[in-house]
């Protein structure tokens, strides 16, 4: 089981919001130190997110994408704001490992598969809930009828083999992930995910753990490991 840190960008800073929310806290406004420091820590792949990009519809910190990038030996997966085929071939021309999709992937199927027909691996599904509805636009804005689990399978039916998922209300809260809601998309969809949201302690990550032999492949870690409850050498360690 991959553990991932995020570095989530907004105002060229490193920050954290609390479910999606805009109040937030700087942690670092030198997000390629940020980088190099989880890479000498033993990261295998870095989770960026542009925030000023989820919020306004296109990417507004390539340049700082390009840098990380460029001084880090790990691959990094990008998302926020990429709402078109011109952008996934821009982030992926600036290096990065694999696009994530999210607003546009939600609300338009025959672009998702115009995408992953094009990108396959090279692209990721994420799936951001609210009491299992999908919502858009930066976590602002609910999709609608979008179910969770329903969104999910059609991603299997289109090719895709892993997406990610994010509990909106747990994420940034340090309450702990959503195992419940995990263990019925592992079960139900027979697909890998990457989990987020809530993870606030070792503990956490044990539970998770025992996920893995159903096919949970990596989670994603933020407030915690910038609020120092552990480190993530630690968290690897268990992993």
């Amino acid at each position: 089981m991959l553990i991932i840190p995020a570095i989530d960008i907004q105002g060229g800073c490193v920050v954290r919001l609390v479910q999606g929310k805009t109040d937030k806290k700087i942690y670092s406004r030198d997000p390629v130190k940020t980088a190099k420091h989880w890479v000498k820590q033993g990261a295998g792949l870095i989770h960026l997110v542009d925030l000023d990009g989820a919020f306004f519809g296109a990417p507004k910190n390539a340049g700082i994408v390009k840098e990380i990038v460029k001084n880090i030996p790990i691959p990094v997966e990008f998302g926020g704001g990429v709402r078109d085929m011109a952008t996934i071939k821009q982030m992926l021309g600036l290096g990065v490992y694999r696009v994530i999709l999210g607003t546009r992937a939600i609300q338009d199927t025959a672009f998702l598969k115009k995408a992953y027909k094009i990108f396959k691996n090279k692209i990721i599904v994420s799936l951001d809930a609210r009491d299992e509805k999908i919502v858009v636009k930066g976590w602002k804005v609910s999709s609608g009828n979008k179910n969770l689990i329903g969104f999910a399978e059609s991603l299997k039916k289109i090719g895709f083999k892993e997406f990610i998922y994010t509990d909106t209300l747990k994420d940034g809260t340090l309450k702990g992930p959503n195992i419940k809601n995990i263990k019925a998309l592992l079960k139900k969809t027979g697909m890998r995910i990457i989990a987020s949201g809530g993870i606030s302690s070792l503990d956490d990550i044990c539970r998770l753990k025992l996920l893995e032999r159903l096919g949970l492949s990596g989670i994603i870690i933020g407030k915690a490991l910038y609020e120092g409850k552990f480190t993530l050498t630690q968290a690897i360690k268990i992993s």
